[in-house]
C-alpha cells in the first residue's frame, strides 16, 4: 500500500500535470460538444463511450507517464512487428467507417471500434525515433536514409494495401518529415524526396487514385466541379454554412439549425469544427484552436528540454502527428483541404483515438519525467560530425 501511495507522490510531483489538465479539458469540452452534436439521434451512447475513453485516457496517462520509453525503445524490432500485424488485421475483421475506408475494426464485446493505424503512429514513431538515434552520427548517410525509407514505406503501404486510407498515411509521412528535419537529415535528401515525389505525382494521379478522390482535390481549384454543391461539395457546403451560420458567438450550445437537425455530414467527428462554429460562435472556434495550439507547444516544449536526441524525436513526433490532423481537419471544415476523414485530436467523438491521444501525452509526460542529458543537450537538430 505504501507503494502505491509513493507512486501517487510521484506523480503528482513529477509527471507533466499541466499538459494532463489541457487534455482533459479538451475532452470534456468534446464530450460537451457530443452531447450536442448527437442529440438529435436521441441516445446517450456516444456521451457515455467518450466519458469511459476520457477514464481509460487518464489511466493509460498514468502508466504511460512510469514507462521508461528507453527500455521499450530498446524492443523496436517487436514494436515494428506489432504494427505489422495490427494493421495486418483488417484484411480479416476491417470494416468501412464513415468515409468508406476500411480502417476500423469493429467487435460485438467492445463499446467502440479500433482504428489499428491510430495507435500504431505512437509505436512507429518510437520506432524511428530509436531507429534514427542509433544512426544520429551518420544520419544523413545513404545507409540511415534507407532504414527511414524503409520503415516508412512498409507501413504506409501496408496501410493502402488494408484500408485505402489515404488521410492515415499522410500522417505517417508528414511526421517522418518533420522527425528526419528535426533529426538532422541533410536538405539534399528533401530535396531528392521531393523530386522523386514529383515524379511519381502523375503517375499515381491516373493509375492509383480514384475519380473522387480526385474530384475532393481539384473541387478546392475548380469552381464549376459541381457548382450547387449537391454531390462531391455537398460536406463542404453544409460545413461553410455551418460556420457563416455562427457568427461571432454561435447560436447557442443545443440550438444550431444543422447540428440540431444532423444535417451536417459526421457533426460529431470529422466536422465537428463546424458544429463547434455554428453553435458557439468564432469564439468557441477560436478556444478550441488555442486549446489545442497548447497541448501541441506542451509537447515541443518537454522535447526541447529533453537531452535525449531519441526522446527530443518522439516529442516532435507526437507533436507533428498533431499539428497535422488539427490543420487538416480545420482546413477541410473552411474548404482548403480536401475531405480525406480526419478528426480533431481529443474533440472529435472517437474512442480509440482519445485513448490514443493519452497514450501519446503519456509518453510525453515520461520523458518529461526522465531527464536524460546528453552530449547534444542544447541543440534540437544534433551537431553534424565529420
Amino acid at each position: 500500500m505504501r507503494k502505491i501511495f509513493n507512486g501517487i507522490s510521484v506523480f503528482f510531483q513529477r509527471a507533466d500535470m499541466l499538459l494532463l489538465s489541457l487534455c482533459i479539458l479538451a475532452t470534456v469540452f468534446g464530450i460537451v460538444v457530443a452531447s450536442s452534436t448527437t442529440r438529435y439521434l436521441g441516445t446517450r451512447h456516444y456521451i457515455l463511450v467518450q466519458s469511459a475513453a476520457l477514464l481509460i485516457g487518464i489511466v493509460l496517462y498514468v502508466i504511460f507517464t512510469f514507462f521508461d520509453i528507453d527500455i521499450i525503445a530498446e524492443r523496436r524490432e517487436i514494436l515494428f512487428a506489432f504494427n505489422l500485424l495490427f494493421i495486418s488485421t483488417l484484411f480479416v475483421w476491417g470494416v468501412e467507417g464513415t468515409t468508406g475506408n476500411r480502417s476500423w475494426l469493429a467487435f460485438s464485446w467492445m463499446p467502440f471500434n479500433i482504428q489499428p493505424a491510430e495507435i500504431c503512429k505512437i509505436t512507429y514513431i518510437i520506432v524511428l525515433a530509436k531507429t534514427m538515434s542509433i544512426y544520429r552520427r551518420r544520419i544523413s548517410s545513404a545507409f540511415s536514409i534507407l532504414q527511414i525509407v524503409a520503415l516508412l514505406g512498409i507501413t504506409v503501404g501496408l496501410i493502402l494495401v488494408s484500408s485505402d486510407d489515404a488521410g492515415v498515411a499522410l500522417i505517417f509521412v508528414f511526421i517522418t518529415l518533420m522527425m528526419a528535419y528535426v533529426g538532422g537529415v541533410g536538405a539534399g535528401w528533401f530535396l531528392t524526396a521531393f523530386a522523386l515525389i514529383g515524379l511519381a505525382a502523375p503517375f499515381a494521379w491516373s493509375h492509383l487514385m480514384r475519380t473522387d478522390q480526385k474530384q475532393r482535390i481539384m473541387m478546392i481549384f475548380d469552381p464549376t466541379i459541381d457548382p450547387d454543391g449537391m454531390d462531391i461539395r455537398w460536406q463542404t457546403k453544409r460545413s461553410l454554412l455551418s460556420l457563416q451560420g455562427g457568427g461571432m458567438t454561435g447560436q447557442g450550445l443545443y440550438h444550431g439549425t444543422q447540428t440540431q437537425a444532423g444535417a451536417l455530414t459526421a457533426q460529431h467527428t470529422d466536422f465537428v469544427f463546424s458544429a463547434i462554429g455554428e453553435e458557439l460562435g468564432m469564439i468557441g472556434c477560436l478556444f478550441v484552436l488555442l486549446l489545442l495550439t497548447a497541448i501541441v507547444i506542451r509537447c515541443i516544449h518537454v522535447g526541447m528540454k529533453s537531452g535525449s536526441y531519441m526522446n527530443r524525436l518522439i516529442c516532435i513526433g507526437i507533436a507533428s502527428m498533431l499539428i497535422f490532423q488539427i490543420a487538416v481537419n480545420v482546413g477541410m471544415c473552411l474548404g482548403v483541404f480536401p475531405v480525406i476523414g480526419l478528426t480533431l485530436p481529443f474533440i472529435s467523438y472517437g474512442g480509440s483515438s482519445v485513448v490514443t491521444m493519452f497514450m501519446a501525452m503519456g509518453v510525453v509526460s515520461g520523458i518529461r519525467m526522465r531527464p536524460a542529458p546528453d552530449s547534444d543537450a542544447l541543440y534540437i537538430r544534433p551537431r553534424r560530425t565529420p
